[in-house]
């Protein structure tokens, strides 16, 4: 069984890697799929955000990283997908994904969308709050995935 796991990923952290790691045993393949949100302003290119992916989950063999803009349903029906995985990690994130999930009910028929808590180590973590500590020079290595740091010191003009 093929499932959808999305997110703007700007950038990645290790509470992402953690889920796309545990759904990627429990389903046949896994497609991460980046999308861009008109609402956010980004720090990395969706070609950027979709390398940062990629190189964290190089070592999944059933996990391929794929970007598309639009509507997840419409991402979901050309690719024969009829479950999308979302980590909630607080109440507020259960309340803004379950009306994600609804209208993408709406949309499409077919379509679960499965919630998946967010492990307590990472429960407190975002790629906004990454992102804050790091333009304040405070230590976020250990919160994304090793190749991304270097991408945020670019980004940062520093190191």
């Amino acid at each position: 069984m093929r499932v959808l796991y999305t997110g703007s990923f700007d950038p990645i952290t290790v509470g992402h890697l953690d889920i796309i790691r545990r759904i990627s045993c429990k389903f046949d393949e896994v497609v991460v799929t980046v999308f861009n949100n008109k609402e956010k302003k980004y720090w990395f290119s969706i070609e950027e955000r979709c390398e940062m992916v990629r190189g964290a989950v190089k070592d999944l063999k059933n996990v391929q990283v794929d970007f598309t803009e639009g509507l997840v349903v419409d991402y979901c029906e050309k690719n024969d997908i009829n479950i999308i995985v979302r980590g909630l990690r607080a109440v507020s994130d259960y309340e803004y994904e379950l009306a994600i999930s609804s209208i993408n009910k709406h949309l499409n028929k077919k379509l679960e969308t499965l919630f998946l808590v967010a492990s307590p180590e990472f429960s407190f973590l975002s790629s906004s709050m990454v992102k804050d500590v790091a333009e304040h020079g405070g230590p976020f290595e250990d919160l994304v995935p090793e190749n991304v740091s270097e991408n945020i010191y670019r980004i940062l003009g520093r190191k």
